[in-house]
């Protein structure tokens, strides 16, 4: 496909994961999209998608053995439910690994991203 979009790039990216992490990325995905219904989709970095409203609300990288999904600006933001469990040492950002089996907290994850575009619109 000649120029596909970003939409269409994850979309791709989604169906080569052939394991949990397919499922998973698809997943968290459609919270975002559910949290965020003008989120705008861009691929940054060798492929990794990336969330977008008023600037990066989350990239969601793929690795052998999790997902990594890293807010940029996850330090400034308040985080009740303990989402993230990664990268807390960073004067900015935040992350939350995912590995296979582990449950996400959507309620909380929804409230994360919405949370995200309100400091993104400062």
């Amino acid at each position: 496909m000649p120029n596909p979009t970003a939409s269409q790039m994850i979309d791709a990216r989604i169906a080569a994961l052939t394991d949990w992490r397919g499922r998973r990325l698809a997943h968290i995905r459609a919270l975002i999209r559910k949290a965020d219904p003008v989120v705008r989709e861009e691929i940054k970095w060798l492929g990794t998608p990336v969330w977008c409203h008023a600037g990066i609300i989350c990239t969601g990288e793929c690795y052998k053995d999790k997902l990594k999904l890293t807010f940029l600006n996850g330090a400034h933001l308040d985080d009740p439910a303990g989402l993230f469990n990664a990268s807390l040492d960073g004067g900015k950002r935040r992350a939350i690994d995912l590995f296979e089996g582990d449950r996400l907290n959507e309620r909380a994850f929804i409230a994360l991203i919405r949370a995200t575009v309100v400091f993104n619109l400062g």
